[in-house]
């Protein structure tokens, strides 16, 4: 009557629950508190509907189309919108436009997808014409200037967004493109300026200080560039975006032990922070390598001050607050200006997986080369893909790919082990946590991986003996006590030893239901009927899903002379039942109470 709880499939789902590793630390740009209230992303509405238009207006009753054809489009296009058809939507959005070409919020609508498509000329000439609709359209305003920007017209895009400013002059976003695309063109002493008018409109403005310290880095100016981070590091003292700029200011400034601190900081909150931990070796690989990591450093902070580079930060920061439309725009954006821009790839296949437009994330990850450091984290979010989706052969096609590239990468080895075990392939599972162990003898979570495969495989007394290893490392690995104490409740053998430990498992985590069904399981192999009844009740109680754990309440109510709860546990975990074995054995333990029933009632 093996349930499985505590198995390495729940290790795997843990790993699927955060499958965004390497985007997290990208996403620490700025905290909620160092961005709150900026109006990041444009001002107030204009007399036309301004950033947030809509493009019949707020309610059916209100700005209604001269054309019916055009509404019934344009419900057609969010429809297959929603469901994922994009190729229906772009053809309803263009109908739509077709039959209320006046419509300028349903123009931008259209421009949106064909950004998403790569059509960046076709987009240009939708907000084009949507502007001229609507002057006072900020939404239009500003993806027109990001278009502009994307084609190389930066001309037509520095006007843009000065028009912004003009029209709305809170809007974070056109200073911090203006800005950039000074700076692009070497003009640090205007970029500045541009970023010193943002934080004149907004103190708060965190995205100001940085960059001002970013443009004034680039320029060599340190002590300049520390005053504003510094302000920045105020409004956002946990931002590893800045926290990392800060790093690399003082090993510009020749001070190796304030970076490190700084690196190991930003290692303690995020261990998966590549970034960090190569700059870190660098301080730590002699004169020589630091000489040539400084002035690597040096050439790219005259680079990465650009409009692309800004892109990326407002995509990831649109991505931060849930809106993942915006996001993969402006990922969108940087990828018609630099193709080959497989940082921003990586975002954007992350973006369409969230918004579940799996078939559009499956082919951005798969346009990054294994040459790209990133390969392996893509596949690795293509087998999450194709497991969700119940194609688990795809899956382990993809983490093979990515351990050929990283061969001793446990955590894909885990996530690797746990579809053998969805596909019941136990030899594969278990030739591959015997690596991990091999790996890291001394991880108890390894061993435990590796004796709950055996155990699986009928191979009790090799799992036996890995739960204990587990918990001869670990003494508080309360997964491993539990799974022991239950194997030997199961087995009805060591019942007191199994009691024990199951009772050390709950000290640990005292609300885990499985683990008080196990010590209700014990009672009841002891014959003690009325503890096991007040431990499984509560068990249910705790996890009222779980079809083994009622029909051991079920078994504990028959033994303590209570058929009709029992009859109730068993029909109740009969409509649960998780497979065809335990269903058959409940229908005879249905029929048995019957019987017994009967029996008496002559």
């Amino acid at each position: 009557m093996s349930r499985g709880y505590g198995s390495v499939g729940h290790g795997r789902k843990m790993i699927m629950q955060s499958p965004w590793r390497s985007i997290a630390a990208a996403l620490a740009l700025a905290t909620v508190a160092g961005c709150a209230g900026l109006h990041v992303f444009g001002g107030p509405p204009s007399p036309g509907g301004g950033l947030g238009q809509h493009p019949f207006g707020a309610a059916p009753a209100v700005d209604i189309p001269a054309s019916a054809y055009a509404m019934g489009a344009y419900l057609k296009a969010e429809m297959a919108t929603a469901n994922g058809d994009h190729q229906e939507a772009f053809r309803e959005y263009e109908a739509a436009v077709k039959y209320d070409p006046n419509n300028a919020a349903l123009r931008v609508k259209l421009a949106d997808l064909y950004v998403h498509e790569g059509r960046l000329k076709d987009a240009l000439e939708q907000t084009n014409a949507a502007i001229k609709l609507d002057p006072n359209y900020l939404r239009a305003q500003l993806l027109d200037a990001g278009i502009s920007s994307a084609l190389g017209d930066d001309e037509a895009a520095r006007a843009r967004y000065q028009t912004v400013i003009e029209q709305a002059p809170k809007t974070q976003e056109a200073y911090l493109f203006l800005g950039t695309l000074a700076a692009k063109n070497g003009d640090y002493a205007k970029a500045e300026q541009i970023f010193n008018q943002l934080i004149a409109e907004d103190p708060s403005s965190f995205l100001g200080y940085y960059y001002a310290g970013r443009v004034t880095l680039a320029a060599k100016r340190y002590d300049d560039a520390d005053r504003y981070y510094q302000k920045a590091l105020a409004l956002s003292p946990q931002s590893q975006l800045l926290l990392m700029d800060i790093a690399v200011l003082r090993e510009l400034q020749n001070r190796p032990a304030e970076a490190s601190n700084i690196y190991h900081k930003i290692l303690q909150s995020d261990p998966n922070n590549d970034e960090a931990r190569k700059r870190l070796a660098d301080l730590y690989g002699g004169d020589a390598k630091l000489e040539a990591a400084l002035a690597e450093l040096q050439r790219q902070e005259q680079l990465e001050t650009t409009p692309a580079d800004t892109r990326t930060k407002i995509g990831l920061l649109f991505f931060e607050r849930g809106d993942f439309d915006r996001a993969a725009t402006e990922f969108n954006l940087v990828l018609g200006a630099e193709p080959d821009n497989y940082r921003v790839r990586y975002y954007l296949g992350v973006v369409y997986t969230e918004l579940e437009e799996y078939q559009q994330a499956l082919v951005e990850f798969d346009k990054i080369p294994q040459s790209d450091e990133r390969f392996p984290e893509a596949r690795l979010q293509q087998a999450y893909i194709y497991d969700k989706q119940g194609e688990y052969d795809q899956a382990i096609a993809k983490l093979n790919d990515a351990l050929r590239v990283k061969p001793n990468d446990t955590e894909i080895m885990g996530f690797l082990v746990g579809l053998y075990q969805e596909k019941k392939d136990y030899p594969s599972a278990i030739a591959l946590a015997q690596k991990m162990v091999g790996l890291d003898p001394r991880d108890d979570k390894f061993r435990f991986t590796l004796g709950a495969l055996y155990d699986e495989n009928k191979q009790k007394d090799l799992g036996v003996a890995e739960m204990r290893q587990a918990i001869a490392l670990n003494p508080k690995n309360a997964a491993a006590l539990n799974y022991l104490g239950y194997t030997y409740a199961e087995s009805g053998a060591r019942l007191d030893e199994a009691e024990k430990l199951i009772k050390r498992a709950l000290v640990i985590e005292p609300e885990d239901g499985f683990y008080v069904d196990s010590l209700g399981w014990v009672y009841y192999q002891k014959g003690d009927y009325r503890k096991a009844v007040e431990e499984l009740e509560r068990a249910v109680n705790l996890t009222s899903s779980d079809p083994t754990i009622t029909e051991h309440l079920g078994d504990a109510y028959a033994k303590a002379g209570k058929p009709d709860d029992a009859r109730h546990q068993y029909e109740d975990a009969l409509v649960k039942a998780a497979d065809a074995e335990q269903a058959t054995r409940l229908k005879a333990k249905l029929m048995a109470l019957g019987d017994t029933e009967r029996r008496a009632a002559h």
